[in-house]
């Protein structure tokens, strides 16, 4: 039998749910997240994550896949 689950992109990588990352950006930016997509970025796994607040201010934040670590964040 086959395990499918290490033949998908990024899933022997990846330690923390997209359902985490989400938790993680809502942690620290009030708003809407508008986007989330698993990416790489120099060799390692992060989530991009837009995020627009009631007043309309946008924010770019990305976040370590394995650790959880916020790694950018700026306003837009």
């Amino acid at each position: 039998m086959t395990n499918n689950y290490w033949n998908q992109p990024y899933n022997r990588y990846s330690r923390i749910s997209i359902e985490d990352a989400m938790s993680i950006a809502r942690s620290q930016i009030l708003g809407e997240i508008t986007k989330i997509e698993l990416d790489t970025e120099n060799g390692r796994l992060v989530y991009d994550v837009e995020i627009t607040t009631r007043q309309g201010i946008e924010y770019e934040m990305e976040i370590d896949a394995q650790t959880g670590r916020i790694t950018k964040l700026r306003r837009d």
